[in-house]
């Protein structure tokens, strides 16, 4: 997908405030907020986030990390479930990164002060799909996200080095012949260290790390938070940076589907821990589609429950926690329970209805294992990159561990990479001319509705040629009018960014011509190991 523009607004650098820093993180999930204490002890770090501190995919986390800490489990067990799940795309050498730096990362954050459920004195660890053993472990029964997030932010606040900026909007990575000078931000809503003055600002850096997590947004339903738009991909990608994998979207099997909810995860523990799924007609119907049932890997899950409601013409499926004690349920998933309550719903007692929705980005910005991308000075890590740890099928809870180490990574290496004693490069004059948006401006909002739902139907969980080449010609149509214009909002530059990923994740998915992990093919429905096994799909706009 060639872009003419590789920026959103029209700016000369000569024009803009600008402040200056060593290291610039944009996002504040598990893999911002890791890199920027490692960043922190090699100089000053500036953390950019949309929204609120607190708010990503992370504080959205249910189930928990996986992690080979157990007395039955062991690293080399936890390696092989990884490689096996991915379907033979895993980057091996990626794997053994996280699962062998895993551990000292975890018990980082228990010394900072994460406080992670036990049984008496001992970690409780918990058993999620495509695991062989229980290695997953997770805090406040349910509340594992929102945990890591607490213990991250209070870390962060510790340190004299990070200054945090919130409600502040990235528009576009400052960059020029393949090398990334900082960012151009609109700060309305706060400020950049004194600069008050104008929204628009330019933020110098010698270092760049994108972690602002995943695409959810691009599709009608998904469990993502709402700042999950792929903007850090869509930011990338206008800079040069190579982009891999895009079509290997992961759909969660099981989320809360209830009118006039925004679809809440129903996490994989539940079935770690018993639940099973049923039927309209009141019957398991797992077993016809994987020997591991309701433990199936996600993929299998998500298309025989798709299945399943065809058969049955139904819009969901059911989860059974019935025959699990009181006292598991009202322990283990809180938050669970008292979502579901207020449909009137005692999951102790009711079945949860349940189906497929968007959950987890595979693909991203490629890069090496210490988080480096192909744009010199820019890094990135978390979902928003593609290290290359899960493969065409990510194993349950292995997100979080890979945000933990590849951020501890990226923060290192962006920090051992700069030098403070030298003054910054110089940094050329950097400008752009677009074409306003006239009088009469889009309506973004509808447009965004629609491709949410061009994105579920043509390039949800199952594909085809026919629907991929229906999807690229709506998306070519609206970058042709979308594109090259210049907007001041941003909601509409979120849009843009939108629309950027959604094509690369259709482009991908034409390319890759088999089916294998979360990327189904009805038109090719069997894995090409011959051609694809070894194969990543690369999308460059250089």
């Amino acid at each position: 997908m060639r872009l003419m523009n590789k920026f959103l607004i029209s700016f000369n650098t000569k024009n803009l405030p600008s402040i200056k820093t060593d290291i610039l993180i944009i996002g504040s999930g598990v893999a911002g907020l890791s890199a920027a204490i490692q960043a922190a002890k090699y100089g000053e770090v500036t953390i950019i986030t949309k929204d609120k501190l607190s708010e990503s995919n992370t504080q959205k986390a249910q189930g928990g990390i996986a992690v080979a800490l157990s007395e039955n489990d062991s690293p080399e067990g936890h390696i092989e479930d990884t490689l096996r799940v991915g379907c033979g795309l895993c980057n091996k050498k990626t794997v053994k990164i996280i699962v062998e730096e895993g551990p000292a990362c975890i018990k980082e954050l228990i010394q900072w002060g994460a406080e992670f459920d036990k049984q008496g004195d001992h970690l409780s660890f918990t058993r999620e799909a495509g695991h062989s053993v229980r290695r997953v472990i997770h805090a406040k029964g349910d509340a594992t996200g929102i945990e890591l997030e607490r213990a991250l932010i209070a870390k962060v606040k510790q340190s004299t080095n990070i200054k945090i900026l919130e409600h502040a909007f990235v528009i576009d990575l400052l960059h020029k012949d393949g090398t990334c000078f900082g960012a151009i931000v609109n700060a309305k809503n706060g400020n950049v260290g004194a600069i008050r003055e104008s929204p628009k600002k330019i933020v110098y850096a010698r270092k760049v790390i994108l972690a602002t997590g995943g695409i959810g947004q691009v599709y009608r339903e998904t469990t993502n938070s709402p700042v999950a738009t792929g903007c850090g991909m869509a930011l990338a990608y206008r800079a040069g940076a190579k982009l891999i994998d895009m079509e290997f979207m992961q759909f969660h099997p099981t989320t809360l589907y209830v009118a006039g909810l925004s679809r809440t995860l129903i996490s994989e523990a539940v079935r770690g821990e018993g639940g099973v799924l049923r039927n309209r007609h009141g019957k398991r119907f797992m077993f016809k589609y994987h020997k591991d049932a309701e433990l199936a890997p996600r993929d299998v899950m998500s298309r025989s429950i798709l299945k399943e409601m065809r058969e049955t013409t139904d819009t969901r499926v059911y989860l059974d926690l019935t025959h699990l004690s009181y006292k598991l349920v009202e322990n283990r998933f809180p938050n669970i329970m008292e979502v579901c309550s207020f449909f009137g719903i005692d999951i102790r007692k009711d079945l949860i209805p349940v189906r497929p929705t968007a959950h987890y980005m595979i693909g991203g910005i490629e890069i090496d294992e210490n988080g480096k991308t192909n744009i010199k000075n820019l890094y990135a890590c978390g979902e928003t990159a593609s290290s290359g740890v899960h493969g065409a099928n990510r194993l349950a809870s292995n997100s979080l561990l890979e945000g933990l180490v590849f951020g501890y990574r990226a923060g290192q290496s962006a920090g051992k990479d700069i030098d403070c004693g030298k003054r910054f490069d110089t940094t050329p004059n950097i400008s752009s001319v677009l074409d306003p948006v006239s009088a009469r401006k889009l309506d973004t909002g509808d447009l965004k509705a629609s491709l949410k739902s061009l994105m579920t139907r043509y390039v949800g969980i199952e594909r085809d040629e026919a629907g991929l080449l229906a999807a690229q010609k709506e998306i070519s149509f609206w970058s042709s009018y979308v594109m090259e214009k210049e907007f001041s909002d941003i909601r509409d530059w979120e849009f843009q960014n939108m629309l950027l990923v959604a094509g690369l994740v259709q482009k991908a998915a034409l390319m890759r011509k088999e089916s294998r992990g979360v990327h189904y093919r009805k038109d090719y429905p069997e894995q090409n190991d011959t051609k694809w096994q070894k194969a990543h799909t690369e999308l460059s706009d250089i």
